[in-house]
């Protein structure tokens, strides 16, 4: 009989964590492109926004305003000549512009170069006012 009711409590106690780990949604991935960087919504950016452990460029070119917390403003087709303002080759930096094609540029570019942490912002600032979140212009 004791062995019974253990069996039982082990039983619960197994179901019970199954519960609780089927009901957390899980976090949507970002996969790599096969150009070899990651692109993520403006959701996602303003997700990672709040515990920041990335470089943020602007790649647009010219100046129309910046996403909150951008770190530095590359144009694009000048990517390679401002490396030195760049962290090392591993380290996280997300890339965007107005609409995504100057900064999928520059991200393909840095990949080439051996960046292995490049993302790039998909829609870029016109999705993020879409979704309603502000830009600072200076």
């Amino acid at each position: 009989m004791a062995k019974q009711k253990w069996l039982l409590k082990t039983l619960l106690a197994i179901l019970a964590v199954l519960a609780v780990a089927c009901s957390q949604s899980p976090q949507p991935e970002s996969a790599k492109s096969a150009d070899g960087y990651t692109d993520i919504t403006v959701e996602q950016l303003a997700e990672m926004l709040k515990d920041k452990d990335f470089v943020l460029v602007n790649t647009h070119i010219p100046y129309d305003g910046d996403i909150p917390q951008t770190d530095l403003s590359i144009p694009f087709d000048e990517i390679s000549e401002h490396l030195g303002e760049l962290p090392g080759q591993d380290a996280k930096i997300v890339l965007y512009c107005r609409s995504g094609n100057m900064s999928t540029t520059a991200a393909e570019t840095l990949v080439a170069l051996g960046y292995t942490n490049v993302y790039e912002v998909d829609g870029g600032m016109k999705a993020w006012k879409a979704a309603g979140y502000e830009l600072v212009r200076e």
